[in-house]
C-alpha cells in the first residue's frame, strides 16, 4: 500500500489518540488543513479511516482529550477494521522498508539520526549524498530549507517510536 509519510503519520497519531479530528492533527504538526485533511479523505477512501458516530466522546476513546466527557463540535475519524489490521504491521522493520523506499538506500538510517539530532547538517557528514537527502527530507515535510527539523518530524519520530 503506498501511503505518504502525512498518510501514515496520520494512521500513527489516530491509533494512539483513539479518535481525533483534523484541525487537532493540524495544530499538532503544523501541516496546513487542506493537506491533512486530503490525507484522510485518501486514507477514508483506502478504507482505513471512518468518521466517528454520535454527538459526544469520552476520554476512555479520545485519548488525547483532559475532559472526561465533550461534545463534538468537529467531525471524528477513527481508525477502521481495515486500518486497525494495517497499522499493527508498522514496526521497524516496515518502518526501515518504507523509508529506504521512500528516500533511498539511507533512507530509514536519515530518519533515524535526525530523530536523535538537533538539525538534518548535524547528521550530513555521515550520509553519502547529503545534498540528495536533504531535498527529499524537504520534500516531505521533515525538515525546513535550512534543515531544521518540522514539527510534524518530530511527531511522527515520537508516534513511530523511532
Amino acid at each position: 500500500m503506498d501511503l505518504t509519510p502525512l498518510q501514515l503519520y496520520i494512521l500513527l497519531h489516530i491509533k494512539k489518540a483513539g479518535v481525533e479530528y483534523a484541525k487537532m492533527i493540524m495544530k499538532m504538526t503544523e501541516v496546513d488543513l487542506k493537506n491533512i485533511q486530503e490525507a484522510i479523505d485518501s486514507l477514508m477512501s483506502m478504507g482505513l479511516l471512518e468518521r466517528d458516530s454520535g454527538s459526544a466522546i469520552k476520554r476512555t476513546r479520545a485519548r488525547f482529550k483532559r475532559a472526561s466527557e465533550v461534545h463534538k463540535h468537529h467531525t471524528y475519524y477513527r481508525l477502521s477494521r481495515r486500518g486497525i489490521l494495517e497499522v499493527r504491521k508498522i514496526d521497524e522493520r516496515y518502518l526501515q522498508n518504507y523509508f529506504d523506499m521512500l528516500l533511498g538506500k539511507e533512507g530509514f538510517k536519515a530518519i533515524k539520526l535526525l530523530a536523535k539530532e538537533r538539525d538534518f547538517d548535524e547528521i550530513c557528514s555521515v550520509l553519502q549524498d547529503c545534498e540528495e537527502m536533504r531535498k527529499k527530507l524537504v520534500k516531505y515535510g521533515f525538515i525546513t530549507e535550512s534543515g531544521r527539523k518540522t514539527r510534524f518530524f518530530m511527531r511522527f519520530a515520537e508516534f513511530a517510536s523511532l
